[in-house]
């Protein structure tokens, strides 16, 4: 039986790490030439006694469409046994592999394990990529990631996230690098509700931007090689708003990775 926190990490896994496959088959010309031409329902999903779970990838001539929920449909799917399974695997602390169905679509399956295995690689980096694409795949996987990953531990009840949602005018949280709009993402909080997107928030200024001044101070802090404070004071990191919101925040994006990471 999977526990609340279990279901927290699964939320993350299912609907905010997951979805980011998309972002790197758009982002990586290797990995779309792997799904090249191919067409398909791929699942990746969890049995649970309360229902199954899962994420579903409709990829048409190469393009990807996710979809939350699992697919009776799937031509391939890779299927654990339980939450805990999925999140364990997802998180690095088990190579326990999942059921494989439809494993005959030869050409779908390796290419859908090695995009997996591609973004493993890229969100479990300890020191930042050499490439300065790869920087900037790895600074748009994590602002989504975190955006997504807030929004869904409010969706799944958490206690201190959805407090501070309930307790929120309608107000914009955002990431982003200077002179780099396409790496942003927000998160949009009111009332209890919440709903995290990938770009600028353009309506209005945001209530509260966290914005560094180049890709590589962005990966000194999300990677853990600098400290939050001393990035502030130096100016890598440039908190727009006001400062105990960025506490805030800063909570609460260690509280995604420490699901994500599964500790």
């Amino acid at each position: 039986m999977a526990t609340r926190e279990n279901i927290y990490a699964n939320k993350i896994f299912l609907n905010a790490v997951l979805p980011l496959v998309k972002i790197i088959i758009e982002s990586n010309e290797i990995m779309a030439k792997k799904f090249k031409n191919k067409n398909g329902i791929v699942g990746i999903s969890a049995k649970d006694p309360d229902g199954k779970v899962g994420t579903h990838y409709i990829i048409e001539n190469g393009n990807f469409t996710v979809i939350k929920g699992p697919n009776e449909k799937c031509d391939l799917e890779l299927e654990f046994k339980s939450i805990p399974a999925l999140n364990n695997f997802f998180a690095g602390t088990s190579k326990k592999l999942p059921k494989i169905k439809g494993w005959y679509h030869v050409g779908l399956l390796t290419a859908t394990l090695s995009v997996l295995m591609y973004m493993a690689k890229l969100l479990g980096a300890t020191t930042p990529p050499e490439k300065a694409d790869e920087k900037d795949l790895v600074v748009k996987l994590y602002f989504s990631l975190l955006a997504a990953g807030i929004s869904q531990l409010n969706k799944s009840g958490h206690p201190a996230i959805s407090k501070w949602a309930k307790r929120s005018p309608d107000r914009v949280f955002a990431w982003k690098v200077t002179d780099k709009p396409e790496l942003s993402s927000y998160i949009r909080v009111k009332a209890g509700k919440s709903k995290a997107a990938r770009g600028e928030y353009k309506r209005s200024k945001p209530f509260f931007t966290m914005r560094f001044d180049t890709t590589d101070s962005a990966l000194g802090t999300l990677l853990g090689i600098d400290d939050m404070i001393e990035a502030t004071v130096t100016e890598k990191l440039i908190m727009e708003g006001a400062p105990e919101f960025g506490a805030q925040l800063g909570e609460y994006m260690l509280l995604v990775g420490s699901y994500a990471k599964g500790s």
